[in-house]
Formats: structure tokens, C-alpha cells, sequence
């Protein structure tokens, strides 16, 4: 898959939020900029756009998306967002809703779609915890596209955590961008091939 004569390397264009965006860590050692540096050394022609802002909502990701859509054409799109609805107890409903628009946009772009799955902590109540990760698993039924379950498995289900998270107990350190990176990769590899 490398480069061919006079074509451009395909985008793949990560929308997130703080978990993509490098909150809290030095440029470049985020999971994105990883990732990037992992198809390089796989030598897999293409070109990451980190279109991530901290903070950022599904319904902020849904009215950013068309521009993003716009102006990178991108052939894979990465969407991690969820995690601030949740935190900001905004209505699953029209998270999953977002999201569908978000995939669906996407998808009537060209573009491949892996969509990352977020759980929420306990103290959040076990019902709304479980509705919150089954919205992700449907979303990505429904609209038949790829699924990484758990974005933060081997990070925040470890006997010890808060050895892979900074101060603030929400966002991963510099430890955990190579594991998140790395169950992100399998997914991701799949789709950039497929181009």
C-alpha cells in the first residue's frame, strides 16, 4: 500500500474529544500521533488528521463533522465521543442519536467508520452504566460499521488504574497512549486496508 505515483496518502480523521486530543501530555505522545507513527513503520500510506478537541460532545462532533468531511475527504473517519455526554449526564438518547448522524454522515461521504466505545465508572449506577455502553454496540450494529467495544479496556480496568491515569483520575497518562493505541490498532488496521 504504498504511496502511488501522483495520489494522495488517504486521511484517516480521528473526531474526539480530551482522550485524542493529548490532554495533559506532551505533543506527539498521544494515541493518535502514535498511531500515526505505527502506519508508518508498517509502511501503510496514509496521512492522520487529529480533528480532536477537548471537551468536546457528540452534539459538538455531529455540527463539526460536515466541514471535517469537507475539507479532508477523508477514507477512514475515528469517532470517540460519548464520554463528556455521559459525564455531563446529557440523555442517551440523543447521544446514540449523534452518533448515528456522525456514522451515517460519514458513511455518505465514502468513508469507513470505527466508532469507540467508552464505559462509565460505577458510582454512575449500574443501569445507566450498562444502557450507556450498549448504545455503542447498537449504533455500530445498526449502521453495520466497526466497533472497538471498549476504548479504555487495559487502562481503566486494571487492578490498578490510577497508575495509567494523570492526577485528575479521568484523563490517561503517557503509559496508557501506547495501550490505547494498540487496542484501537486491530480495528483501525482493518479499515485503512480495505482502502
Amino acid at each position: 500500500m504504498l504511496q502511488a505515483q501522483g495520489r494522495t496518502a488517504p486521511v484517516v480523521l480521528v473526531v474526539g474529544d480530551s482522550l485524542s486530543a493529548e490532554y495533559g501530555l506532551r505533543r506527539g505522545s498521544g494515541w493518535v500521533a502514535l498511531t500515526e507513527e505505527k502506519l508508518a513503520s508498517e509502511k501503510i500510506d496514509a496521512r492522520v488528521v487529529n480533528a480532536s478537541i477537548s471537551g468536546d460532545t457528540t452534539s459538538g462532533g455531529r455540527s463539526r463533522l460536515p466541514a471535517l468531511l469537507k475539507q479532508h475527504r477523508p477514507a477512514v473517519v475515528v469517532i470517540e465521543l460519548g464520554g463528556n455526554d455521559a459525564l455531563r449526564g446529557l440523555p442517551l438518547n440523543m447521544t446514540r442519536e449523534n452518533l448515528t448522524a456522525m456514522v451515517k454522515a460519514a458513511k455518505g461521504a465514502g468513508a469507513r467508520v470505527l466508532l469507540l466505545g467508552m464505559d462509565m465508572p460505577p458510582n454512575y449506577g449500574a443501569k445507566y452504566a450498562q444502557e450507556f455502553r450498549e448504545l455503542f454496540t447498537t449504533v455500530a450494529r445498526e449502521e453495520k460499521t466497526a466497533l472497538v467495544p471498549f476504548f479504555l479496556k487495559g487502562v481503566a480496568d486494571t487492578a490498578d488504574p490510577l497508575a495509567l491515569f494523570q492526577s485528575d483520575r479521568i484523563h490517561p497518562n503517557e503509559k496508557a497512549q501506547p495501550i490505547m493505541r494498540d487496542t484501537v490498532w486491530p480495528e483501525l488496521r482493518k479499515l485503512v486496508a480495505a482502502g
